[in-house]
């Protein structure tokens, strides 16, 4: 290797680095503001604790010249005790290079288990993929002794060692952990359905995109030594993702109606991931094919997740990086245009990935699967119920929220099935209108906690009420708020996320929505919310200019 392309390969590290920002900003984007601020500690965790574990443990397991039958090295820590000696080796630059892959395989699972993860369980898991997962496989795959390298098996810059590996450990901890609150209900007919939760910024996650996109050069091209390798290795890294893109978008277009913003976004990505394995190797033609496989692959498989498996992916990260990268693993095996069956190469490479992809995906799998279902366990994987409402950037960080000032439009809530409490024999509440304002228009505006409200909502509808607005309001009464801290000074947030639920009834008697409403939020303890009711003049329906009783009903 020369000594400009010794410089271009550190410059490649430091661009896979900067990937870590684009995982940060679409799984941040993808997923709501409640756990912002979690999702972007874990991204910048799963890097730190990573170097930690790749420092003792994970470097020497993949790249040590001490290797055991092509299966795993023998560990040592020259890099603390002879330093000099490990700098002189070129070691140091390995070092840096095979540290910036490994947090990226890492990163690959926060956003598949985002939202209802502990943090402590998260930082636990990062750190085994990064000192014992990703290291043995790699060293297979890119150790010179490794069993996969010596049978030519080709994956030039992790298709298979990174991305699918990242893939496979999301899909086996989305499955484990379970799915968001509300993500998957029962229709009448007892069918699950899958609910939309839409993340709370398309911008900061075409920002991630973007700045993946452009990481990616490094990613893929960093380790070429010359200037055609290099040149090529470009080309086929911006024709796969541009193809898939544009792919995605007629195709969803065609079968929804409209191109889908989201779905495209992980399009590009699948392209990407897909083109990695072979983007030294394959020619304009081959990522052409390539591309458009991966767009259409990744609007079936998050379709696939949602619908018939029923795993909530929010980033959809098992679509992006596991289906594509074993895609993109198998690909090479058909378009590498030394090897490839389509190129006159015969099976042979066909199958030589095959078994590495499998071998890789079966060693992950076993071994994570024990991991996250120790962690399940023991300390436990995924948070409460009321913490996983009110949002992990407060319950996990003391967090008031990542975004100052800033109060969600959307409620943090998801509608769920069977949550009314039982009316029978329920006696209204002796409030001053009483029965005397049946044939009036009374207010009744409810103030409770977010995760009571489908309790609240199912049991007005048990008593008649048809109709309400739906607010998110910020207040306190007498909890007067939490603690926090931020950037290590106490803080605290007076003010707590609530609900608002404003009803006007004239045939419901009010004492009796009241009664139903406390039923329905009463926990016992402090901040369970406030019930007012209030008289109304009259009422007017904007579309008809109909008045009085006519205009509170459902009539068209």
């Amino acid at each position: 290797m020369g000594y400009e392309f010794a410089i271009w390969f550190l410059i490649g590290a430091a661009l896979v680095f900067f990937m870590q920002c684009g995982f940060a900003m679409v799984e941040t984007g993808f997923t709501r503001a409640k756990s912002a601020g979690n999702i972007i500690m874990k991204n910048l965790m799963d890097f730190c604790i990573g170097t930690v574990v790749f420092i003792f443990l994970g470097f020497g397991l993949m790249l040590s010249e001490d290797y055991v039958m092509g299966i795993i090295g023998v560990p040592n820590l020259d890099i603390l005790t002879n330093f000099s000696e490990f700098a002189k080796s070129g070691a140091t630059s390995k070092f840096v290079f095979n540290l910036v892959f490994c947090a990226t395989a890492a990163t690959i699972v926060s956003g598949a288990m985002a939202e209802r993860t502990k943090f402590s369980a998260y930082c636990i898991y990062s750190a085994v993929i990064s000192a014992v997962v990703y290291p043995i496989e790699a060293g297979w795959v890119w150790n010179s002794n490794g069993w996969l390298a010596q049978m030519g098996f080709v994956d030039f810059a992790g298709s298979a060692a990174i991305h699918s590996v990242g893939g496979v450990t999301a899909l086996i901890g989305a499955t484990i952990v379970g799915p968001r609150i509300g993500k998957f209900t029962k229709d009448k007919d007892g069918k699950t359905v899958a609910h939309a939760i839409h993340g709370h910024s398309l911008t900061l996650s075409a920002l991630g995109v973007f700045i993946l996109w452009f990481g990616w050069y490094g990613f893929n091209g960093a380790a070429c030594t010359t200037i055609e390798q290099l040149s090529s290795v470009f080309v086929t890294t911006t024709i796969a993702p541009a193809i898939a893109t544009v792919t995605c978008m007629i195709y969803t277009w065609i079968k929804d109606g409209k191109p889908d913003v989201s779905m495209c976004m992980n399009a590009s990505l699948a392209g990407l991931v897909a083109i990695t394995a072979g983007c030294s190797n394959v020619d304009a033609f081959g990522s052409i094919i390539i591309g458009i496989v991966s767009g259409i692959l990744v609007d079936f498989a998050v379709g696939f997740l949602d619908n018939i498996l029923h795993i909530d992916d929010p980033v959809g990260a098992v679509a992006v990086h596991l289906f594509n990268g074993v895609w993109g693993t198998l690909a090479v095996g058909l378009f590498d245009v030394n090897t490839g069956l389509f190129y006159g190469g015969g099976v042979h490479q066909l199958g030589v990935q095959a078994l590495g992809i499998a071998c890789i995906l079966v060693w992950t799998a076993i071994l994570m699967i024990v991991v996250f279902q120790i962690i399940k366990h023991t300390m436990g994987l995924r948070v409460s119920k009321e913490e996983e409402i009110i949002g992990l950037d407060i319950s996990e960080h003391g967090l008031a929220s990542a975004y100052a000032d800033f109060v969600p439009s959307i409620p943090n809530y998801i509608e769920e099935e069977n949550y009314a409490v039982d009316v029978d024999g329920i006696k209204p509440a002796g409030i001053s209108v009483g029965t005397d304002a049946i044939g009036k228009y009374t207010n009744i505006s409810v103030i409770c906690n977010e995760e009571r409200f489908p309790v609240l909502k199912d049991t007005l509808a048990a008593i008649g009420v048809t109709g309400m607005t739906v607010s998110k309001v910020m207040g306190c009464g007498v909890e007067k708020g939490k603690s926090g801290i931020y950037r290590g000074v106490k803080t605290s947030m007076n003010l707590l996320p609530k609900v608002r639920v404003d009803i006007v009834v004239s045939t419901v008697d009010p004492g009796l929505v009241v009664a139903a409403a406390r039923k329905a939020l009463y926990t016992g303890n402090v901040g369970d919310g406030k019930i007012f009711v209030t008289n109304i003049d009259d009422v007017m329906r904007v579309r008809t200019g109909a008045t009085g009783m006519v205009a509170l009903n459902d009539e068209k």
